[in-house]
């Protein structure tokens, strides 16, 4: 059953897509590993009888949970955490198995908006970029790691061709004073590189790599993937929302892996020949649902959104998997 959600509050990206891959029943008790502003959470606890324990790294963002904690007190659960953190926290709490699982990817639009947080190249702010309190600022980074270093930060996390020339730029600019704000290294990207027309702005994807680097978001995805198959029961559903390619391409390759659908080293062996493990995943579609054009026109955030869902099998895990 789908809820009918209320237009003027925060819409959460492919919502109707991610309630519908989620399969929800009464009774069920469900994670939203990345809470965000709670479009997700409020969405569940609208459209069945169930538990959602709300999990986020960024304790800003639980204070959005307070008025579903009024409305909902016996059923949900605010957790100060990092969805990495999955396993122990459903633990903690006495619950071992959990009916499904979703995760946002995307940087929530309040902490784009809050200058304070360093996160967005189009409000001027302090370069810290942490969802939490316990990293290195985007500010260390960039006025401590090496010209190399910040090179393979900004090509491998950002996928920036011109990252030497971003790198080489910070690296100067810096012998004068340190980088400390985020209009400031927006407009020396942009004295560096320029700016392409009809083209993402020429400070994106250098942002992006700070903040995958600040947060550790890629390796904590891939934690985060390895507890949701360990909690979920049979028939559980992992729903997962990315928003740019490295993070899709490590929800891929750990579905493809889990469900059996990775490919052979040796293309030369077919995959008959090979023992493969039986699948602890089963994919409840072929790659991954894009947006609608209606919801991108809404809500142009939502273009680069990619979902991937899969369902727990009966398969015991299997530890060399792990």
């Amino acid at each position: 059953m789908l809820c009918n959600y209320n237009a003027s509050e925060h819409i959460p990206v492919m919502l109707p897509e991610v309630l519908t891959s989620l399969a929800l029943r009464d009774g069920g008790t469900y994670f939203d590993g990345t809470f965000g502003n709670g479009g997700y959470s409020r969405a569940i606890l609208k459209s069945a009888k169930c538990k959602t324990i709300c999990i986020d790294a960024d304790p800003d963002a639980l204070e959005n949970g307070k008025d579903l904690l009024i409305e909902y007190p016996e059923q949900i659960k605010l957790v100060n955490s990092n969805f990495a953190e999955m396993e122990s926290i459903a633990k903690s709490i006495g619950e071992n198995f959990i009916d499904g699982i979703t995760l946002d990817l995307g940087v929530s639009s309040a902490q784009l908006k809050d200058a304070k947080r360093g996160f967005s190249f189009m409000r001027d702010g302090p370069l810290d970029m942490r969802m939490g309190q316990t990293s290195k600022t985007a500010a260390d980074i960039i006025n401590q790691a090496s010209e190399e270093e910040l090179r393979l930060i900004i090509h491998k996390y950002g996928e920036e061709k011109q990252a030497k020339r971003i790198a080489r730029a910070i690296c100067l600019k810096r012998k004068n004073k340190p980088i400390s704000s985020t209009l400031q290294l927006a407009n020396l990207i942009k004295s560096s590189i320029g700016q392409p027309r009809n083209s993402i702005d020429s400070a994106t994807r250098t942002f992006q790599a700070l903040r995958i680097v600040v947060n550790d978001e890629i390796e904590q995805l891939r934690k985060g993937l390895i507890s949701a198959e360990r909690i979920l029961k049979s028939g559980g559903r992992l729903v997962v929302v990315s928003f740019h390619s490295l993070e899709d391409r490590e929800v891929k390759k750990f579905f493809n892996s889990r469900s059996g659908n990775e490919p052979t080293q040796n293309r030369h062996i077919p995959d008959t020949a090979i023992k493969k493990p039986q699948p602890s995943l089963r994919l409840l579609f072929k790659g991954a649902q894009s947006p609608s054009e209606a919801e991108i026109k809404n809500n142009p955030r939502a273009r680069s959104a990619r979902l991937r869902a899969a369902e727990r099998t009966e398969t015991p895990l299997m530890e060399k998997r792990l």
